[in-house]
């Protein structure tokens, strides 16, 4: 899902710090570093068995984004849960920060459903789930602990928040559950109907 864990993986390194070692972009390492201090990102403290962390982060339209996704997978269902989302966003000076925090999140809640189970259903030519009543959408149940830190650049002119905050949550989400389960998952949605490992 996400190449430069496939390279720290690799290399026997913590996702974050390989990271942190290879970037030169500063604005992309903030938002690493501010997401993964809220987290409490600490690679020598591995989670309970039937739990996962991942971190991904990316750049859209001028603004920057990093999230830390925690997963929870029960073995005996094979259902996969996100437990926290820790997104740290970064789009120039903040004019608005209440407004701007309900768009980051309302980012990550409509990410969870891409990444875990949102999907159009084919048979042959035709769409079998085309109402809302058969396309699976987040719903409460599913929304993990959301905590959302603004970096406010006030030397730079502000950029959209519109689509942005969503480019990290598959990849955290995927990293989180490859940490648990050992399995990488590179396409969408990721676990529609759970996850035997």
């Amino acid at each position: 899902m996400c190449s430069s864990d496939l390279l720290a993986h690799a290399v026997k390194q913590d996702p974050l710090a390989f990271r942190l070692r290879n970037l030169k972009d500063a604005r992309l390492r903030a938002v690493l570093e501010a997401a993964a201090k809220q987290f409490r990102w600490d690679p020598a403290k591995k989670p309970p068995a039937d739990r996962g962390y991942g971190i991904a982060g990316g750049s859209e339209k001028g603004s920057y984004v990093a999230s830390c996704a925690e997963i929870v997978h029960d073995k005996s269902t094979g259902k996969v849960r996100v437990a926290r989302v820790v997104t740290a966003f970064e789009c120039g000076a903040i004019v608005n920060p209440d407004h701007l925090k309900n768009q980051v999140e309302g980012a990550v809640i409509m990410g969870l459903g891409g990444a875990l189970f949102e999907a159009i259903k084919f048979d042959d030519d035709k769409i079998t789930n085309p109402r809302f009543s058969r396309y699976r959408v987040p719903r409460f149940s599913d929304l993990p602990i959301l905590e959302t830190v603004l970096v406010d650049r006030k030397d730079l002119p502000s950029a959209g928040a519109g689509e942005t905050p969503i480019v990290a949550v598959a990849p955290a989400i995927g990293n989180a559950i490859f940490q648990a389960t050992g399995i990488r998952l590179t396409s969408l949605p990721m676990v529609p109907k759970g996850l035997k490992s």
